[in-house]
């Protein structure tokens, strides 16, 4: 997120660890921007944040050229901004999956094709794995699916890299151990991106409700989850080490 407070302090974390695969997570709706606001209004509330009623900020889009307008400057700005960092662009994805919006969509691979993007989420997450693992929690995004595969379909069109299946939104904010070791248990074939919200406590500022940070960053370092990664037959890295066939 190049606009929000912690920007900087992470990027200086990431220069220091060179084999770290840094990715842009745009933020178009419920958070900081990077333009100032008398550049884009359309897109802010009353207090300067990027708007949350996320469905008719996507209306707006579909019938007011002025708020794409102000919507594709503020794109170009954040690629711009991660471009200044040195960083090497690895993946680009939205914050709350904004891009399954097609007119953010295009917005996204017309401008990051000119900032070098070459990778993709495309949040599909397989249901029949999840009700195998986790069977007591319901998921309810099928109907996402349309917009899922559309997103999918135009960036293979792209020749962007983009991950099979992705796990982490069904339990968002609650990637437990047991959760991760399941999921690493039962790999389906092909290309996965497993997310989560690691952090070292849970009551930051700006810390969304509900979600288990800390319990995230334990499992993520947990023993049994290093010996799964070790031992189950994959290839790791960032889509950067993956090349689209």
């Amino acid at each position: 997120m190049v606009g929000a407070a912690a920007a900087a302090d992470a990027v200086a974390r990431a220069r220091r660890l060179p084999s770290l695969r840094v990715g842009l997570h745009l933020v178009l709706v419920d958070g900081t921007p990077v333009l100032p606001p008398e550049r884009i209004p359309g897109l802010l509330d009353g207090r300067g944040r990027l708007r949350r009623d996320l469905a008719r900020a996507g209306i707006e889009l579909c019938i007011s050229p002025r708020a794409r307008r102000q919507l594709a400057a503020e794109v170009e700005a954040q690629f711009a901004a991660f471009r200044r960092t040195g960083l090497k662009l690895d993946h680009v994805n939205a914050h709350h999956h904004y891009h399954l919006h097609p007119i953010v969509c295009r917005m996204v691979l017309d401008i990051g094709g000119r900032y070098g993007m070459s990778a993709l989420r495309v949040p599909r997450e397989p249901a029949d794995l999840l009700d195998r693992v986790d069977p007591g929690v319901r998921h309810g995004r099928d109907w996402l699916a349309p917009w899922v595969s559309r997103l999918h379909r135009t960036a293979r069109r792209h020749n962007l890299t983009v991950p099979d299946q992705v796990f982490g939104l069904a339990w968002t904010g609650a990637m437990t151990e047991e959760r991760i070791a399941r999921v690493l248990g039962n790999l389906p074939a092909g290309l996965t991106e497993i997310y989560c919200h690691p952090a070292t406590c849970d009551g930051f500022k700006a810390a969304t409700p509900g979600y288990r940070y800390a319990e995230e960053l334990a499992a993520l370092i947990a023993p049994r989850v290093g010996e799964l990664l070790l031992t189950c037959p994959t290839r790791r890295g960032g889509f950067s080490d993956f090349v689209a066939p």
